[in-house]
């Protein structure tokens, strides 16, 4: 029952803290927090290499189960999950947003991190719904109670995004699920590969279009991105590490374990026109990000463009283009979230953080932090030996050998996907110019321009860790991925 108590241990103490933690002190619930989050990190550890599984019944009459279990798929994603809640609570001890008290922002943290964990464990489509849609509503609170309070009506427009975009996409999924459900007779993801496959290829197409539109609401896919950047901008910054770093990879993750696997005829069909999209999204967030002045938003925009190879690598139908998938979404999570643990401290220090106006030269007055963000801004851009070189490379290299498509229509996604590269590296140097290098106009000692500092510091060290070890040794998360990757699309 490890991997059980991995996942309701921090639902539980979360909740609790939601609903009765109120008269903890800042310092007694900030340090609950953690103890709780580092214990699931270490379950979770736990978990995978005791290989814990768990299979209860739930519904009998529907033939429901409780059926949680962990394979070389869902194993990264699950660490960088509970790793993600370690950080996020112990970035609060220095970056506590306003807008309620401590321990309901540390209760959502707990909540959206045991969802996610039982979102990438669930080995029943049913489960899997109803894990995401648990993780939804605390990130909304983090978005809506606790974004920026100098901006109320972002805030607020931003949280209502948030909610149509997700439940909208949402309701597509459940009729997805509930279709090839109801057609393949069983719920149990192991079950449907085989299951799945079998089903008419009208029946396949129709369920592949409902999973894949539903689930690129979340990603988010282009057109399917405009509440991202909203809710970004206003979100705190653990808000936004969670955002970019565990909720995003459910959406990449839910495309693999259903469409892709349990209908690959049907999404075979719907495959080239997602590629279409998901280059449309690389190259349309490069150009939005050479021109957005507000920082944390181009951000959110890069990401946009990110997830654009993650999703051309899983439309690529190949196993390089699923094992690229993985390792681009591990790597965009631990990039994306160093990126906002480094501008939302700054935002928090300056007020804001706009492209457009005179701003302190890092390398000046913040050394250390302008290294980290250079070593951001480097590893996003795909640069060799960093962690977001790899998913990229192989995304691109998986859509020109891909036989899907009309003609050579996905070669032309790889070649326009590889512009997009070049692109990442224009707006990576617009950034590096106007904040590391910084503006002669600034006064000699601007107010805020200060180092990091304790839990700060401690968390950006483990995220430059992790960007350096995924790129020089990308056989971490490949080595434990690809015998189910293969696997899976052998089937």
């Amino acid at each position: 029952m490890i991997l059980a108590a991995a996942i309701v241990f921090p639902i539980a103490v979360g909740l609790w803290l939601l609903a009765a933690g109120r008269t903890l002190t800042r310092a007694a619930a900030w340090g609950l927090s953690v103890a709780v989050a580092s214990g699931a990190l270490v379950l979770t550890v736990a978990a995978i290499a005791t290989d814990s599984a768990v299979d209860r019944p739930w519904v009998d009459r529907l033939g429901l189960s409780l059926a949680l279990g962990i394979d070389g798929i869902s194993a990264p994603l699950l660490v960088l999950t509970a790793a993600v809640g370690v950080l996020v609570t112990v970035l609060a001890r220095s970056h506590l947003p306003e807008g309620g008290a401590p321990s309901t922002y540390l209760g959502a943290v707990l909540l959206a991190t045991g969802g996610a964990l039982a979102t990438f464990a669930a080995r029943d489509a049913i489960l899997f719904f109803v894990a995401f849609e648990l993780v939804l509503i605390p990130v909304w609170l983090l978005i809506h109670r606790f974004g920026d309070s100098r901006d109320e009506a972002a805030r607020r427009d931003a949280g209502l995004r948030f909610v149509l975009f997700t439940v909208t996409g949402s309701v597509l999924m459940l009729v997805g699920i509930l279709t090839l459900v109801t057609a393949a007779g069983t719920s149990r993801l192991d079950e449907l590969v085989t299951a799945g496959a079998d089903l008419p290829l009208g029946t396949q197409t129709l369920v592949a279009a409902l999973l894949t539109i539903g689930l690129a609401v979340k990603v988010p896919v282009f057109p399917l991105h405009t509440w991202l950047p909203a809710a970004h901008t206003t979100a705190p910054t653990g808000g936004s590490v969670i955002l970019a770093a565990v909720l995003l990879k459910m959406g990449t993750y839910g495309l693999v374990r259903l469409p892709l696997a349990s209908v690959p005829d049907g999404f075979a069909r719907v495959a080239p026109l997602l590629a279409v999209l998901a280059v449309v999204g690389i190259l349309w967030g490069g150009l939005v990000c050479l021109v957005e002045p507000e920082a944390k938003r181009l951000i959110a925009y890069s990401s946009v463009a990110h997830m654009g190879f993650v999703v051309l690598g899983l439309a690529s139908g190949t196993v390089v283009g699923v094992q690229a998938a993985l390792i681009g979404n591990i790597a965009h999570g631990v990039v994306s979230a160093l990126l906002f643990v480094v501008v939302g401290g700054l935002k928090e220090r300056w007020g804001a953080v706009r492209l457009d106006a005179p701003l302190p030269a890092l390398r000046e007055y913040a050394p250390r932090l302008g290294f980290v963000l250079i070593l951001g801004l480097a590893a996003g851009l795909g640069l060799p030996g960093l962690a977001g070189f790899w998913g990229e490379v192989a995304a691109v290299y998986s859509a020109w050998v891909s036989d899907l498509g009309p003609g050579s229509l996905l070669k032309v996604c790889a070649a326009l996907a590889a512009l997009g590269a070049v692109l990442a590296a224009a707006y990576t140097l617009r950034v590096a110019r106007l904040l590391w290098v910084g503006e002669a106009a600034v006064p000699a000692d601007p107010p805020g321009a200060s180092e990091t500092v304790g839990a700060e510091r401690a968390v950006l060290a483990v995220l430059v860790v992790a960007t350096v070890a995924i790129g020089l040794v990308p056989h971490l998360v490949w080595s434990v991925t690809l015998a189910d990757v293969t696997a899976v699309m052998g089937r």
